[in-house]
Protein backbone atom coordinates (compact mmCIF):
# COMPACT_ATOMS: atom_id res chain seq x y z
CA UNK A 1 0.00 0.00 0.00
CA UNK A 2 1.35 3.79 -0.81
CA UNK A 3 1.90 5.52 2.06
CA UNK A 4 2.26 9.08 2.62
CA UNK A 5 5.66 10.48 3.59
CA UNK A 6 6.56 12.65 6.42
CA UNK A 7 9.37 14.24 4.74
CA UNK A 8 11.63 12.72 7.29
CA UNK A 9 13.36 9.19 6.25
CA UNK A 10 14.30 8.47 9.72
CA UNK A 11 10.47 9.32 10.79
CA UNK A 12 9.15 7.05 7.78
CA UNK A 13 11.67 4.01 8.94
CA UNK A 14 10.84 4.32 12.52
CA UNK A 15 6.56 4.24 11.30
CA UNK A 16 6.82 1.33 9.23
CA UNK A 17 6.96 3.42 5.82
CA UNK A 18 5.28 6.32 6.72
CA UNK A 19 1.83 6.82 7.27
CA UNK A 20 -1.29 4.88 5.61
CA UNK A 21 -3.71 7.47 3.85
CA UNK A 22 -7.23 7.39 5.68
CA UNK A 23 -5.46 6.31 9.12
CA UNK A 24 -6.43 7.50 12.12
CA UNK A 25 -2.87 8.39 14.58
CA UNK A 26 -3.02 9.77 18.12
CA UNK A 27 0.11 11.51 19.27
CA UNK A 28 0.18 11.85 22.94
CA UNK A 29 2.93 13.08 25.41
CA UNK A 30 3.67 15.27 28.13
CA UNK A 31 4.13 19.33 27.83
CA UNK A 32 7.85 20.13 26.01
CA UNK A 33 7.66 16.51 24.03
CA UNK A 34 7.32 18.11 20.94
CA UNK A 35 3.19 17.08 20.11
CA UNK A 36 2.55 20.59 18.41
CA UNK A 37 6.20 21.15 16.28
CA UNK A 38 5.87 17.71 14.88
CA UNK A 39 2.23 18.22 13.75
CA UNK A 40 2.81 21.37 12.36
CA UNK A 41 5.93 19.90 10.39
CA UNK A 42 3.97 17.30 9.49
CA UNK A 43 0.84 19.56 7.74
CA UNK A 44 3.97 21.53 5.94
CA UNK A 45 5.99 18.39 4.61
CA UNK A 46 2.71 16.82 3.61
CA UNK A 47 0.72 19.62 2.25
CA UNK A 48 0.67 20.73 -1.72
CA UNK A 49 -0.70 22.53 -3.90
CA UNK A 50 -3.45 19.51 -4.64
CA UNK A 51 -3.88 18.13 -0.99
CA UNK A 52 -3.53 20.91 1.56
CA UNK A 53 -3.02 20.32 5.57
CA UNK A 54 -5.57 21.82 7.80
CA UNK A 55 -4.90 22.30 11.59
CA UNK A 56 -7.61 23.05 14.02
CA UNK A 57 -6.81 23.75 17.00
CA UNK A 58 -9.58 23.86 19.98
CA UNK A 59 -9.33 25.85 23.41
CA UNK A 60 -5.35 26.59 22.71
CA UNK A 61 -3.24 29.26 21.75
CA UNK A 62 -4.55 31.88 19.37
CA UNK A 63 -3.33 31.03 15.56
CA UNK A 64 -0.93 34.28 15.42
CA UNK A 65 1.21 33.25 18.65
CA UNK A 66 0.63 29.12 16.97
CA UNK A 67 2.31 31.12 13.81
CA UNK A 68 4.85 33.35 15.83
CA UNK A 69 6.60 30.40 17.30
CA UNK A 70 7.25 28.81 13.45
CA UNK A 71 8.80 31.86 12.08
CA UNK A 72 12.66 30.42 13.20
CA UNK A 73 12.07 26.89 12.13
CA UNK A 74 13.08 25.91 8.64
CA UNK A 75 10.27 23.83 7.69
CA UNK A 76 8.11 27.33 7.93
CA UNK A 77 6.93 28.92 4.45
CA UNK A 78 4.82 32.33 5.61
CA UNK A 79 4.05 32.26 1.82
CA UNK A 80 2.04 28.31 1.57
CA UNK A 81 -0.30 29.69 4.68
CA UNK A 82 -3.79 29.49 3.39
CA UNK A 83 -3.51 27.99 0.20
CA UNK A 84 -1.66 24.92 1.45
CA UNK A 85 -1.59 24.96 5.20
CA UNK A 86 -5.26 26.15 7.14
CA UNK A 87 -5.52 26.80 10.34
CA UNK A 88 -8.76 27.03 12.10
CA UNK A 89 -10.28 27.69 15.75
CA UNK A 90 -12.70 24.87 16.25
CA UNK A 91 -13.16 27.33 19.99
CA UNK A 92 -16.41 28.81 18.84
CA UNK A 93 -17.99 25.99 17.61
CA UNK A 94 -17.18 24.12 21.02
CA UNK A 95 -18.63 27.31 23.24
CA UNK A 96 -21.76 27.72 20.90
CA UNK A 97 -23.32 24.62 20.40
CA UNK A 98 -24.60 25.09 23.87
CA UNK A 99 -25.53 21.46 24.31
CA UNK A 100 -22.86 20.02 25.34
CA UNK A 101 -22.64 17.79 21.70
CA UNK A 102 -19.95 17.55 19.37
CA UNK A 103 -21.73 17.43 16.13
CA UNK A 104 -21.11 20.70 15.00
CA UNK A 105 -16.94 20.18 15.35
CA UNK A 106 -17.32 16.62 13.83
CA UNK A 107 -19.77 17.66 10.90
CA UNK A 108 -17.09 20.82 10.59
CA UNK A 109 -13.85 18.15 10.06
CA UNK A 110 -15.85 15.74 8.25
CA UNK A 111 -17.05 18.44 5.57
CA UNK A 112 -13.34 19.73 5.45
CA UNK A 113 -12.11 16.26 4.62
CA UNK A 114 -14.31 15.55 1.85
CA UNK A 115 -14.77 19.03 0.51
CA UNK A 116 -10.94 19.95 0.31
CA UNK A 117 -9.47 16.66 0.78
CA UNK A 118 -6.42 17.59 2.63
CA UNK A 119 -3.11 14.98 2.90
CA UNK A 120 -3.43 15.75 6.25
CA UNK A 121 -6.19 17.11 9.34
CA UNK A 122 -4.67 17.79 12.65
CA UNK A 123 -7.25 18.46 15.53
CA UNK A 124 -5.20 19.42 18.69
CA UNK A 125 -6.24 18.98 21.25
CA UNK A 126 -8.53 16.32 21.08
CA UNK A 127 -8.17 15.26 24.75
CA UNK A 128 -10.01 18.93 25.66
CA UNK A 129 -12.89 17.79 23.83
CA UNK A 130 -13.69 15.34 27.43
CA UNK A 131 -14.09 18.61 29.08
CA UNK A 132 -17.83 18.88 26.83
CA UNK A 133 -19.10 15.81 26.55
CA UNK A 134 -19.47 12.57 28.35
CA UNK A 135 -17.41 9.71 27.84
CA UNK A 136 -20.42 8.21 25.92
CA UNK A 137 -20.99 10.84 23.53
CA UNK A 138 -17.42 11.16 22.79
CA UNK A 139 -17.04 7.74 22.26
CA UNK A 140 -19.87 7.73 19.87
CA UNK A 141 -18.89 11.03 18.26
CA UNK A 142 -15.59 9.62 17.40
CA UNK A 143 -16.47 6.78 15.66
CA UNK A 144 -18.43 8.47 13.59
CA UNK A 145 -15.59 10.96 12.95
CA UNK A 146 -12.81 8.57 12.16
CA UNK A 147 -15.18 6.18 10.30
CA UNK A 148 -16.39 8.97 7.39
CA UNK A 149 -13.15 10.60 7.48
CA UNK A 150 -10.93 6.90 6.82
CA UNK A 151 -12.93 7.00 3.27
CA UNK A 152 -11.67 10.29 2.51
CA UNK A 153 -7.97 9.22 2.52
CA UNK A 154 -7.00 12.11 4.87
CA UNK A 155 -4.72 11.59 7.34
CA UNK A 156 -6.38 12.42 10.39
CA UNK A 157 -3.67 12.97 13.57
CA UNK A 158 -5.16 13.63 17.21
CA UNK A 159 -3.20 15.14 19.52
CA UNK A 160 -3.12 15.41 24.10
CA UNK A 161 -1.36 15.07 26.73
CA UNK A 162 -2.86 11.51 28.11
CA UNK A 163 -1.35 9.67 31.04
CA UNK A 164 -0.45 6.33 30.81
CA UNK A 165 -3.43 5.20 32.66
CA UNK A 166 -5.73 7.24 29.72
CA UNK A 167 -3.54 5.55 27.28
CA UNK A 168 -5.17 1.95 28.08
CA UNK A 169 -8.74 3.42 28.44
CA UNK A 170 -9.59 6.24 26.61
CA UNK A 171 -11.75 6.08 22.94
CA UNK A 172 -9.24 7.79 21.27
CA UNK A 173 -6.82 5.13 21.54
CA UNK A 174 -9.27 2.29 20.76
CA UNK A 175 -10.62 3.72 17.58
CA UNK A 176 -6.42 4.56 16.71
CA UNK A 177 -4.88 3.36 13.48
CA UNK A 178 -1.71 4.26 15.06
CA UNK A 179 -0.64 5.33 18.66
CA UNK A 180 2.52 7.51 18.88
CA UNK A 181 4.13 8.55 22.45
CA UNK A 182 6.37 11.49 23.00
CA UNK A 183 8.09 11.77 26.01
CA UNK A 184 10.00 14.03 28.15
CA UNK A 185 12.98 13.18 30.71
CA UNK A 186 15.01 15.73 32.38
CA UNK A 187 18.77 14.71 33.04
CA UNK A 188 21.71 16.70 32.90
CA UNK A 189 23.60 18.07 31.13
CA UNK A 190 20.33 17.94 28.52
CA UNK A 191 17.24 16.68 28.63
CA UNK A 192 16.28 13.88 26.40
CA UNK A 193 13.16 13.22 24.36
CA UNK A 194 11.87 10.51 22.86
CA UNK A 195 9.53 8.65 20.27
CA UNK A 196 7.73 5.52 20.70
CA UNK A 197 5.22 3.98 17.96
CA UNK A 198 3.05 1.75 20.17
CA UNK A 199 0.89 0.65 17.45
CA UNK A 200 0.81 1.01 13.63
CA UNK A 201 -1.66 -1.03 12.03
CA UNK A 202 -0.83 -2.52 8.98
CA UNK A 203 2.84 -2.55 9.32
CA UNK A 204 6.34 -3.81 10.56
CA UNK A 205 7.31 -0.49 12.63
CA UNK A 206 10.33 -0.15 14.70
CA UNK A 207 10.31 -1.08 18.05
CA UNK A 208 12.16 0.89 21.23
CA UNK A 209 11.83 4.64 22.18
CA UNK A 210 13.78 6.36 19.38
CA UNK A 211 15.86 9.71 20.24
CA UNK A 212 14.32 12.77 19.41
CA UNK A 213 15.83 16.04 18.96
CA UNK A 214 14.26 19.45 18.48
CA UNK A 215 16.45 22.04 16.41
CA UNK A 216 15.69 24.79 13.87
CA UNK A 217 14.87 21.94 11.08
CA UNK A 218 12.18 20.63 13.90
CA UNK A 219 11.56 17.27 15.05
CA UNK A 220 14.21 15.00 14.00
CA UNK A 221 14.20 11.38 14.83
CA UNK A 222 17.14 9.12 15.24
CA UNK A 223 16.39 5.44 15.13
CA UNK A 224 17.31 3.41 17.89
CA UNK A 225 19.77 1.18 16.11
CA UNK A 226 19.12 -1.67 18.31
CA UNK A 227 15.43 -2.32 16.85
CA UNK A 228 17.31 -2.29 12.76
CA UNK A 229 17.59 -5.54 10.78
CA UNK A 230 20.44 -5.47 9.34
CA UNK A 231 21.89 -7.84 6.59
CA UNK A 232 24.11 -10.59 7.13
CA UNK A 233 27.66 -9.44 5.50
CA UNK A 234 30.25 -11.79 4.26
CA UNK A 235 33.63 -9.76 4.71
CA UNK A 236 36.20 -9.40 1.87
CA UNK A 237 39.15 -11.24 2.00
CA UNK A 238 42.54 -9.05 2.45
CA UNK A 239 43.85 -6.72 4.56
CA UNK A 240 44.11 -2.84 5.02
CA UNK A 241 47.29 -0.41 5.94
CA UNK A 242 46.75 1.56 8.38
CA UNK A 243 49.29 4.26 7.35
CA UNK A 244 51.05 3.99 10.98
CA UNK A 245 55.11 2.92 10.43
CA UNK A 246 55.90 -0.28 11.53
CA UNK A 247 52.41 -1.45 13.07
CA UNK A 248 51.28 -3.51 9.97
CA UNK A 249 54.11 -5.81 10.59
CA UNK A 250 52.86 -6.52 14.16
CA UNK A 251 49.12 -7.40 12.60
CA UNK A 252 50.30 -9.77 10.54
CA UNK A 253 50.54 -7.63 7.44
CA UNK A 254 47.60 -4.98 8.17
CA UNK A 255 44.01 -5.06 9.46
CA UNK A 256 41.66 -7.62 8.18
CA UNK A 257 39.12 -6.39 5.62
CA UNK A 258 35.60 -4.99 7.03
CA UNK A 259 37.36 -5.83 10.96
CA UNK A 260 36.28 -3.71 13.68
CA UNK A 261 39.67 -2.57 15.67
CA UNK A 262 40.17 -1.04 19.19
CA UNK A 263 42.70 1.02 20.44
CA UNK A 264 43.26 1.73 24.01
CA UNK A 265 45.58 4.02 25.55
CA UNK A 266 45.69 7.19 28.07
CA UNK A 267 45.11 10.56 27.22
CA UNK A 268 48.35 12.28 25.27
CA UNK A 269 49.88 8.68 24.54
CA UNK A 270 49.22 9.31 20.60
CA UNK A 271 45.79 7.52 19.81
CA UNK A 272 44.09 10.71 17.84
CA UNK A 273 47.24 11.04 15.49
CA UNK A 274 46.85 7.24 15.08
CA UNK A 275 43.41 7.86 13.91
CA UNK A 276 44.66 10.62 11.57
CA UNK A 277 47.23 8.33 9.94
CA UNK A 278 44.79 5.33 9.50
CA UNK A 279 42.05 7.71 7.79
CA UNK A 280 44.61 9.42 5.59
CA UNK A 281 45.93 5.93 4.45
CA UNK A 282 42.48 5.41 2.94
CA UNK A 283 42.24 8.54 1.44
CA UNK A 284 46.04 8.09 -0.21
CA UNK A 285 43.64 5.12 -1.46
CA UNK A 286 40.99 6.71 -2.85
CA UNK A 287 38.55 5.41 0.22
CA UNK A 288 35.90 7.41 1.47
CA UNK A 289 36.18 7.87 5.37
CA UNK A 290 34.38 9.71 8.32
CA UNK A 291 35.50 10.81 11.34
CA UNK A 292 33.31 11.08 14.22
CA UNK A 293 35.09 13.48 17.22
CA UNK A 294 33.48 13.82 20.52
CA UNK A 295 36.45 16.30 21.61
CA UNK A 296 38.59 18.08 18.86
CA UNK A 297 36.44 19.85 16.19
CA UNK A 298 36.63 19.73 12.48
CA UNK A 299 38.58 22.61 12.32
CA UNK A 300 41.02 21.09 14.95
CA UNK A 301 41.51 17.52 13.47
CA UNK A 302 42.29 19.43 9.47
CA UNK A 303 44.83 21.67 11.26
CA UNK A 304 46.52 18.24 13.22
CA UNK A 305 46.06 16.50 9.86
CA UNK A 306 47.80 19.11 7.98
CA UNK A 307 50.91 18.99 10.16
CA UNK A 308 50.96 15.27 9.55
CA UNK A 309 51.06 15.97 6.02
CA UNK A 310 47.34 14.87 5.25
CA UNK A 311 44.97 17.23 3.61
CA UNK A 312 41.95 16.65 4.97
CA UNK A 313 40.48 19.74 3.83
CA UNK A 314 40.84 18.78 0.45
CA UNK A 315 39.34 15.69 1.13
CA UNK A 316 36.22 17.29 2.67
CA UNK A 317 35.49 19.33 -0.19
CA UNK A 318 35.39 16.49 -2.83
CA UNK A 319 33.11 14.65 -1.09
CA UNK A 320 35.66 11.88 0.10
CA UNK A 321 35.68 12.81 4.12
CA UNK A 322 33.19 13.86 5.74
CA UNK A 323 34.22 14.68 9.49
CA UNK A 324 31.05 14.98 12.07
CA UNK A 325 32.38 16.81 15.65
CA UNK A 326 29.16 16.29 18.42
CA UNK A 327 29.98 18.02 21.17
CA UNK A 328 30.20 16.04 24.59
CA UNK A 329 26.60 17.81 26.09
CA UNK A 330 25.01 16.89 22.64
CA UNK A 331 26.28 13.55 22.81
CA UNK A 332 23.47 11.02 22.03
CA UNK A 333 23.96 7.16 21.35
CA UNK A 334 21.01 7.39 18.71
CA UNK A 335 22.34 10.47 16.96
CA UNK A 336 26.01 9.23 16.48
CA UNK A 337 24.24 5.86 15.06
CA UNK A 338 22.48 8.17 12.57
CA UNK A 339 25.87 9.45 11.26
CA UNK A 340 27.37 6.13 10.63
CA UNK A 341 24.35 4.50 9.48
CA UNK A 342 23.16 7.45 6.68
CA UNK A 343 27.17 7.89 5.68
CA UNK A 344 27.22 4.37 4.87
CA UNK A 345 23.75 4.23 3.18
CA UNK A 346 25.34 7.41 1.02
CA UNK A 347 27.79 3.82 -0.46
CA UNK A 348 31.24 3.90 -0.59
CA UNK A 349 32.48 4.03 2.69
CA UNK A 350 35.67 2.25 3.47
CA UNK A 351 36.77 3.48 7.03
CA UNK A 352 35.40 5.38 9.85
CA UNK A 353 36.72 6.70 13.06
CA UNK A 354 35.43 7.08 16.55
CA UNK A 355 36.81 9.06 18.76
CA UNK A 356 36.42 7.59 21.69
CA UNK A 357 34.41 4.67 22.39
CA UNK A 358 35.13 4.92 26.78
CA UNK A 359 34.13 9.22 26.37
CA UNK A 360 31.06 7.62 24.29
CA UNK A 361 29.92 5.45 26.63
CA UNK A 362 30.20 7.38 30.12
CA UNK A 363 28.53 10.66 28.82
CA UNK A 364 25.47 9.04 27.25
CA UNK A 365 25.22 7.26 30.22
CA UNK A 366 22.80 4.49 29.27
CA UNK A 367 24.92 1.57 31.00
CA UNK A 368 22.37 -0.98 30.72
CA UNK A 369 21.81 -0.40 26.79
CA UNK A 370 25.13 0.25 25.67
CA UNK A 371 26.28 -3.44 25.22
CA UNK A 372 23.38 -4.11 22.90
CA UNK A 373 24.05 -0.85 21.26
CA UNK A 374 27.82 -1.46 20.69
CA UNK A 375 27.03 -4.73 18.85
CA UNK A 376 24.58 -3.33 16.67
CA UNK A 377 26.72 -0.35 15.99
CA UNK A 378 29.70 -2.96 14.70
CA UNK A 379 27.61 -5.20 13.11
CA UNK A 380 26.36 -1.91 10.77
CA UNK A 381 29.90 -1.35 10.18
CA UNK A 382 30.63 -4.48 8.92
CA UNK A 383 27.27 -5.11 7.44
CA UNK A 384 28.22 -2.07 4.82
CA UNK A 385 31.51 -3.97 4.26
CA UNK A 386 33.67 -0.69 6.04
CA UNK A 387 36.55 -0.80 8.58
CA UNK A 388 36.57 0.62 11.78
CA UNK A 389 39.10 1.96 13.97
CA UNK A 390 38.18 3.19 17.34
CA UNK A 391 39.57 4.91 20.66
CA UNK A 392 39.03 4.27 23.82
CA UNK A 393 40.73 6.18 26.90
CA UNK A 394 42.62 4.14 29.51
CA UNK A 395 43.73 5.76 33.32
CA UNK A 396 46.50 7.66 32.58
CA UNK A 397 48.75 6.90 35.59
CA UNK A 398 49.04 3.52 37.35
CA UNK A 399 48.09 -0.32 35.86
CA UNK A 400 46.21 -0.26 33.28
CA UNK A 401 42.31 -0.89 33.84
CA UNK A 402 40.12 -2.16 31.28
CA UNK A 403 37.08 0.42 30.10
CA UNK A 404 35.32 -1.73 28.48
CA UNK A 405 35.07 -4.86 30.56
CA UNK A 406 33.12 -7.40 29.45
CA UNK A 407 32.80 -5.84 25.71
CA UNK A 408 35.89 -6.25 23.90
CA UNK A 409 34.82 -9.48 22.86
CA UNK A 410 33.11 -7.57 19.75
CA UNK A 411 36.14 -6.14 18.51
CA UNK A 412 37.86 -8.44 16.44
CA UNK A 413 41.05 -6.58 17.04
CA UNK A 414 42.72 -4.60 20.23
CA UNK A 415 45.86 -2.54 19.77
CA UNK A 416 46.96 -1.15 23.11
CA UNK A 417 49.04 1.76 24.27
CA UNK A 418 50.64 2.40 27.29
CA UNK A 419 53.28 4.93 28.95
CA UNK A 420 56.71 2.86 30.11
CA UNK A 421 58.92 4.40 32.82
CA UNK A 422 62.51 4.20 31.50
CA UNK A 423 64.95 5.04 33.79
CA UNK A 424 64.35 8.75 34.30
CA UNK A 425 62.06 9.24 31.25
CA UNK A 426 58.41 8.48 30.09
CA UNK A 427 58.26 6.63 26.94
CA UNK A 428 55.59 4.61 24.96
CA UNK A 429 54.88 1.45 23.95
CA UNK A 430 52.46 -0.51 22.09
CA UNK A 431 51.41 -4.16 21.87
CA UNK A 432 48.32 -6.23 19.91
CA UNK A 433 46.41 -7.89 22.81
CA UNK A 434 44.19 -9.59 20.42
CA UNK A 435 43.24 -10.60 16.59
CA UNK A 436 40.94 -12.91 15.92
CA UNK A 437 41.61 -15.47 13.35
CA UNK A 438 44.89 -14.19 12.29
CA UNK A 439 48.04 -14.30 13.76
CA UNK A 440 50.35 -11.23 14.81
CA UNK A 441 53.39 -10.20 16.91
CA UNK A 442 53.23 -10.78 20.66
CA UNK A 443 55.78 -8.65 21.68
CA UNK A 444 55.89 -5.08 23.36
CA UNK A 445 57.58 -2.29 20.81
CA UNK A 446 58.30 1.36 21.34
CA UNK A 447 55.95 4.05 19.86
CA UNK A 448 57.21 7.05 19.13
CA UNK A 449 55.30 10.61 18.63
CA UNK A 450 57.04 13.30 16.36
CA UNK A 451 56.14 15.99 13.85
CA UNK A 452 55.67 13.54 11.51
CA UNK A 453 53.12 11.07 13.21
CA UNK A 454 53.54 8.12 15.14
CA UNK A 455 55.62 5.28 14.65
CA UNK A 456 56.20 1.99 15.89
CA UNK A 457 59.92 1.54 17.33
CA UNK A 458 62.20 -1.43 18.34
CA UNK A 459 61.33 -4.06 20.00
CA UNK A 460 61.34 -3.68 24.07
CA UNK A 461 62.97 -7.11 25.76
CA UNK A 462 62.55 -7.41 28.99
CA UNK A 463 59.97 -5.96 30.64
CA UNK A 464 57.44 -6.10 34.08
CA UNK A 465 53.84 -5.04 34.76
CA UNK A 466 52.85 -6.00 31.16
CA UNK A 467 49.21 -7.19 32.47
CA UNK A 468 48.87 -4.03 34.53
CA UNK A 469 50.02 -5.34 38.04
CA UNK A 470 51.92 -2.36 38.03
CA UNK A 471 53.31 0.55 36.43
CA UNK A 472 54.58 -1.07 33.11
CA UNK A 473 58.51 -0.26 33.37
CA UNK A 474 61.56 -0.97 31.02
CA UNK A 475 63.93 -3.78 33.23
CA UNK A 476 67.43 -1.80 33.54
CA UNK A 477 68.85 -4.45 31.32
CA UNK A 478 66.01 -4.30 28.52
CA UNK A 479 65.58 -2.76 25.35
CA UNK A 480 65.53 0.72 23.92
CA UNK A 481 62.86 2.79 23.21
Amino acid sequence: MTRLTTGQADLDLVLGGGLEPGSVVVVSGPPGAGKTILAQQLCFAMAGPEHKAVYYTTLSEPHSKLVEHLRDFTFFSPERLGPEVEYVHLGDLLCDSGTNDLAPVVDEVIRKAFDDQPAVVVIDSMKVLRDFVSDHDLRMSLYDLTSKVAHSGTVLMLLGEYTADETQTCAEFTLADGIVQLSYRSREPIDRRGLRVVKMRGTSHVQGTHTVHISRDGVQVYPRIESLLLEEHRPERGRIPTGIEGLDALLGGGIPHSDATLVLGPSGVGKTIASIQFIGEGLAHGERCLYISFQDSAEELIAMAGRLGCDFNAARADGRLEISHVPVGNLDLDGVAAVARHHLAEGGTARIVIDSLAEMAHTAREAERFPAYLRSLLGLVRSAGASLWVTSETRTIGPMDEPLAGLMFLFHNVIQIRYIEHCAEIGRAVNILKMRNSGHDYALYGYHVSGTGVAVGDRIEKVTGMLGWSALRDCPSGGEL
